[in-house]
């Protein structure tokens, strides 16, 4: 599909009036004021979307302290009905939805639509879920008492979702917070907000209560600084670099604010001598090169056991030759651009950085400069050492380092040695081995012969820098709750 085919199908969305969602109305930034989207296929202005203030801000936090009461008032069932609701909207339209995922920050279509499927499946988890918010009786020291623990949802919450996931991280956050009966405040990334509002336009047509989801556009600093300093907001929930979730830290102590962090991975890759080489080949390209390497639990270092590293490393390049590189709507397409020019420059940077440290490529290495756009060659780096950035800074682009080892201990010291601790990948035959390995790991999400961990109905998320606090599964509905004890004397 041609650029200009996707952008004459949209419905959600009109690209020449662009505006803010706040109480169930569209409303432009208060000074009118403008952020540019750029298309990274083309390089082309995209749209402009309102550029929100921090009076903006403030009037959507207002909005959803005046929803809070009457939302967290019905019953798990009736929320969970809006969800469903919204579920069945975003099928619905999945093929518009993934279209614009794709001009806006350059995913692949197929793996656009895989992203709806999987926004979807968050909906559905938590419709379910915010059933199951389950109290407790305690036995009482004496006869004349009787002990409860019930949970009431924290109140208004704030969710600010990276460009990478621009719609799976958005009801990521939002399905549970909605579930536990929290009214919310959403600032998307900048290259993720014609998605976030194509997504308020289906929160729109659900007929959710105004208030309940608000959605502002534009630059973070002063949506950010009204979103920490507001005492009404109760709980943040940020998915993005560990550099800002540091800041944020700092940002919540004034306020002893709840908050949640999805921060930077830097995940080690583990092929064994037993493992099967086939599937441990597909399972890195497609762990390191799924949305070009902008993924936070992609193969960041590939490590492979000398008795099997040239069997790997030539199957390992001779698929990653057979990668088809282009426009994210284009047919048969596998890599797509980067983001912007930012990040293809970090990318280029990290290349360089290891030739010159001694580090050899075997395959791509370079800007693809016969198209225009942010593309960059799926790459591959031999005799990568330790003082390279590749080797302790998150890339964020498809550059894939291979290291070899000779024995369990070895591997796991150097796979532990870094400051991140999201996800980590183990490949081997041998069951004991396999969970052994994990066990030693230090990262909390742990791919056993499994390049694809991440469902709804799992915990994810890191440990040590990578930050703190899970989405998905059970534990994730946590996040929003409150747990109030009651004694009762009779």
């Amino acid at each position: 599909m041609k650029v200009e085919n996707a952008l004459k199908e949209l419905s959600l969305i009109n690209l020449d009036d662009l505006r803010c969602f706040i109480n169930g109305e569209w409303k432009k930034a208060e000074d009118c004021s403008t952020i540019e989207i750029i298309n990274p296929s083309n390089e082309e202005l995209l749209a402009k979307v309102p550029n929100a203030s921090r009076s903006d801000a403030n009037e959507a936090i207002e909005a959803a302290a005046n929803a809070f009461p009457k939302w967290s008032g019905l019953t798990a069932n009736e929320r969970g009905s809006f969800l469903l609701k919204l579920r069945d909207l975003l099928l619905k339209y999945e093929q518009e939805l993934a279209s614009i995922i794709s001009l806006e920050m350059g995913k692949v279509k197929g793996q656009a639509l895989g992203e709806v499927q999987q926004a979807s499946s968050f909906l559905t988890w938590y419709a379910e879920e915010g059933r199951r918010i389950y109290g407790e009786t305690i036995p009482a020291s004496s006869s004349n008492k009787r002990l409860f623990v019930i949970k009431q949802p924290i109140g208004v919450v704030a969710a600010i979702t990276p460009w990478n996931f621009p719609l799976s991280m958005l009801t990521r956050k939002l399905a549970p917070a909605l579930a536990a009966g929290c009214a919310t405040i959403l600032k998307p990334a900048e290259q993720g907000s014609l998605t976030a509002l194509a997504f308020a336009k289906l929160v729109e047509l659900a007929k959710f209560p105004q208030g309940v989801i608000n959605i502002v556009t534009g630059m973070p600093e002063s949506i950010s600084d009204e979103i920490f300093e507001n005492p009404i907001v109760k709980k943040v929930s940020f998915t993005g670099s560990t550099r800002v979730g540091r800041i944020l830290v700092k940002k919540s102590a004034q306020q002893l604010k709840k908050l949640s962090l999805e921060l930077g991975g830097h995940a080690p890759f583990i092929v064994f001598e037993d493992a099967d080489i086939q599937k441990a080949v597909e399972g890195a390209i497609e762990s390191k090169y799924r949305n070009v390497g902008q993924t936070c639990i992609c193969a960041n270092r590939i490590y492979v056991h000398e008795k099997v590293k040239q069997e790997f490393t030539e199957l390992f390049v001779s698929r990653i030759k057979q990668l088809s590189i282009g426009s994210g709507l284009d047919e048969g397409i596998e890599i797509g651009p980067l983001v912007n020019e930012s990040a293809l420059n970090k990318v280029s940077s990290h290349v360089k950085d290891s030739v010159e440290k001694g580090a050899t490529i075997i395959q791509g290495g370079e800007r693809c400069f016969k198209k225009k756009g942010y593309y960059f060659e799926p790459t591959v780096l031999t005799g990568v050492t330790n003082d390279m950035l590749i080797m302790s800074e998150e890339t964020f682009g498809p550059v894939a380092p291979i290291i070899h080892f000779n024995n369990i201990e070895d591997v796991i010291a150097e796979a532990n040695n870094t400051d991140y601790g999201l996800a980590a990948y183990v490949y081997t035959s041998n069951m004991e081995k396999a969970v052994r390995t994990a066990e030693a790991l230090q990262f909390g999400i742990i791919g056993l012969n499994d390049s694809s961990p991440a469902v709804a109905q799992a915990p994810f998320g890191g440990i040590k820098q990578s930050g703190f606090g899970r989405e998905g599964g059970h534990q994730g509905i946590a996040n929003f709750l409150e747990e109030k004890f009651i004694s009762l004397k009779v």
